[in-house]
């Protein structure tokens, strides 16, 4: 169930994304407040608590990763995967190798970088005032130089090797998982969800070279979340980074944010049993298919 990260730029993606498994993009919105908090810690790190507590300190809306896949139609999948191919496979068009009197040409960027402006990000994000999960942590370089103003939360898990076994308890579980797999096939909605997150964001954020993204947890999972946790440190200053952990609770998030500490117990989402929270809106996603008459059905 995984595809050659090589081969996602190439024009058999494209076909199924906008014939077989179209859907409108979603509408372009527009910053109508400053962005103020990017979460940007990798996953399986309190991120759904952690939103959840955002909510509860007034920022409405804090973007989740559910957000990509479960926001009224149409689901800006397709606008987070646009903007992955244009970080990791160059400009957002097809880098596959064209051809001009039979011999391949090479006009792919020679400028060895990638910038995603404010604007790009507000298309999807316009409406939030915070971000976490996997918007913030596959973009967050991208993000934190987008909103300089914004401050940024480097959420993480205290013991590494407990992380370890979460993601790949949570994450692929879901990658595991046959009746997502084969509903992914016969519903967009279901197709775009697993697409954005299991062939594109997690497969590329774990550095799956062969697409395998439950192989590339198991065997990488430990190194990444190390080194996108020194990358994060590296680029942020101090007055601008908390570094923070479910477990410490309200009071230096609160802190942190100059917002007083609720009277109310910390938010404790998304357990951690099989699939966690994936399981329940897998779940729901093949049911909500229903009958014949949704399966590829027309918009």
């Amino acid at each position: 169930m995984h595809s050659p990260m090589s081969s996602l730029d190439h024009w058999w993606w494209r076909f199924l994304e906008n014939h077989v498994y179209r859907i409108p993009p979603p509408p372009k919105r527009k910053r109508t407040k400053p962005m103020q908090v990017l979460c940007v810690g990798p996953p399986r790190s309190a991120t759904e608590s952690l939103q959840q507590a955002l909510l509860a300190l007034g920022y409405d809306h804090t973007y989740h990763g559910w957000d990509i896949v479960y926001d009224d139609p149409p689901i800006p999948a397709t606008g987070w995967v646009k903007l992955a191919r244009k970080k990791w496979y160059g400009g957002g068009e097809s880098s596959s190798p064209k051809r001009k009197g039979g011999k391949e040409i090479d006009d792919t960027s020679s400028e060895g970088d990638c910038q995603i402006t404010a604007e790009e990000f507000d298309e999807l994000l316009g409406h939030c005032v915070a971000v976490t999960d996997a918007a913030a942590s596959c973009f967050a370089a991208e993000m934190i130089r987008a909103y300089p103003k914004a401050k940024v939360v480097l959420n993480v898990r205290r013991d590494l090797d407990s992380w370890h076994k979460s993601a790949v308890k949570t994450l692929v579980h879901v990658n595991e998982s046959w009746s997502f797999w084969v509903s992914s096939l016969l519903d967009r909605e279901a197709f775009w969800a697993w697409h954005v997150y299991e062939r594109f964001l997690w497969a590329l954020f774990f550095r799956a070279p062969d697409g395998d993204m439950a192989r590339a947890i198991k065997r990488n999972g430990k190194w990444v979340y190390r080194e996108h946790c020194d990358m994060i440190r590296g680029m942020v200053p101090a007055d601008r980074l908390l570094e923070w952990s479910a477990d410490e609770g309200w009071e230096p998030l609160c802190k942190f944010l100059g917002k007083e500490v609720p009277d109310v117990p910390f938010p404790h989402a998304n357990a951690a049993g099989p699939g966690g929270g994936w399981k329940a809106r897998e779940e729901m996603a093949i049911k909500s298919m229903g009958g014949e008459d949704h399966i590829l059905r027309e918009d």
